[in-house]
This record gives structure tokens, sequence and C-alpha cells, in this order.
């Protein structure tokens, strides 16, 4: 290997690991935001030089992909209706403030479930971006709304009206409630993903669909589909925190700070070579 492929070699090794610690300083930094996701890199070796007697030497390593981890994380209870956690592998559907009706297909999709009802009785997250119901809308209550009262493990929603005695389903985008008495109406969205580990995260515990992730696929019977309670499920007066395990970044850090550390030696040995070599030819 000549001096200069040693030490690209050495260049490669501290640029994947600097990257990698960047991700596992991120992972720590989030360990108390809610929703949040953690990641880890994947490296990949960097195409090899040809030799003698078709040998092949290594040219050294690249961050191949930044994968996030959607496992479960545990659940806070909380003392707000609107605050919800998903129990499953679907995610919830918002679009950003001020946009159209979109579909949850190209909405953003976030497990922070840290609701709250806005001025324009709009279910928005802390951003202000808008929950999306069952029908493609953002949750908007009739102006006969009053607050939130129940949302059970479907997504459906109770509300008191400003009457203060009269209970209703939610039923749509600024539509009429409907009696407690009768069927539920419309529900709050959510959506599942062929491949979550290729999501695109954007920010603020809000992801979107790339191709390698495949598009994210409207559950409009939700309902239907967790009727048992017992698989996919929304529960309020609950929160899922992060799902970082802080021993494992720290087990990570380190072993990414001596790899580190060891492409750093291998630059200094390689200089330390090549001043020997100029100091023989002179």
């Amino acid at each position: 290997m000549s001096v200069t492929s040693a030490l690209f070699t050495g260049v490669s090794g501290l640029q994947a690991n600097g990257a990698a610690m960047s991700v596992i300083g991120n992972n720590i930094s989030n360990v108390n935001t809610v929703g949040f996701k953690d990641s880890r890199t994947i490296f990949a070796d960097l195409l090899s030089d040809n030799t003698v007697n078709s040998s092949q030497i290594g040219k050294g390593v690249q961050v191949q992909t930044v994968q996030n981890i959607f496992t479960q994380g545990s659940s806070q209870t909380s003392e707000n209706v609107t605050d919800l956690s998903i129990q499953g592998n679907t995610f919830f559907s918002l679009q950003a403030p001020g946009v159209t009706a979109a579909s949850p297909a190209s909405s953003y999709l976030s497990r922070a479930g840290a609701f709250s009802v806005d001025s324009s009785n709009t279910l928005v997250n802390p951003n202000g971006y808008q929950v999306l119901g069952t029908d493609g809308k953002p949750v908007t209550f009739p102006a006969d709304f009053s607050k939130v009262t129940k949302i059970d493990s479907t997504g459906h929603i109770t509300y008191l009206a400003t009457d203060g005695v009269t209970q209703e389903y939610y039923n749509g985008n600024g539509v009429a409630g409907l009696p407690i008495t009768g069927t539920p109406g419309v529900s709050i969205a959510v959506v599942s993903v062929p491949s979550p580990g290729a999501l695109s995260k954007v920010g603020g515990s809000l992801y979107q669909t790339t191709a390698a992730s495949g598009a994210a696929a409207a559950t409009p019977t939700f309902a239907a589909a967790t009727a048992n309670g017992t698989s996919e499920k929304i529960l309020s007066n609950s929160l899922e925190q992060s799902n970082v395990d802080m021993a494992n970044e720290f087990v990570n850090m380190i072993v990414t700070q001596r790899a580190y550390s060891a492409n750093s030696k291998t630059i200094t040995t390689t200089d330390q070579m090549t001043q020997e070599v100029l100091q023989l030819i002179r």
C-alpha cells in the first residue's frame, strides 16, 4: 500500500467515525424527546486496490447509511386527554399549518402524540402541525365544541359541547357531532409504512416517506382492525418516550472513540514513515 493510500484510509476512518459520533451524540441529546427514535450508523468498505497474485488491499471505510430504529418506546402517563401514544407500528398523520388538506400518504408522520386543541378548534402538535382524521382532513371540531373528554383505543373522539352537558362523537372536519348512543364517526388516522427504517427525518419528531421506505398507507379500517384492543391501538393520557438506550449509546461511544483514535494513529504512523523515507533520501 502506498503512503497516499494509507493516509486516505486513515482519513476515511476519521470521517466515518466522526459521523458516527455525531449520530450517537444526537441520540443521547434526545433521550427525553417524546416520540424520538434511535439511529445507528451502518459502515461499508470502499473499493479495494488489486495487487500482485490477485490480492486486494482495502481503501478505507464510508458511511453507508444512517438507519432509524423504530422499536417501541416506553409509555409515560399524562394528565392530558389529548396526549396520545401508539401501541404498535403505525404513525400519526399530520400536515403543516395552513396547507390544504392532503391524503395521509403525502403527510408528515410522527410517533410524538403531545397534541392539544388550538384557537381554531383543530387538534395540533406543539409546532402547529394539524392531526389528520380518517377522512384525510385535519381534526377540527364544530362550533359547539368545549373540550375533549375521551379518546378510545381506536382513535374515536368524544367531546363535550358548550352547554356543558351534551357529549358527542367527533364526526369529521367541522361537521356536527354524533350522539354517543350511536356509532362513532371519523377517528384519528394512523398510517403504516412498508419500511419505516428508511423514513426521512425532517426535525420536530416528524418523518416523510422516501422511495426506499415505500408510500404510507392510510388505515381507515383502524377501528375494525383493533376492536379487540390487543393489537394496534391508540392510548390516551399517554406519551411514548424516546427509545434511546443510554447504556448501549455509551458503549457505542467508547467503541467509536477508540476506532477514531486508532485511525488517527494510522495517519500519525504513516507520516512518521514518510519522514523517515525523506531522511534516507537526504
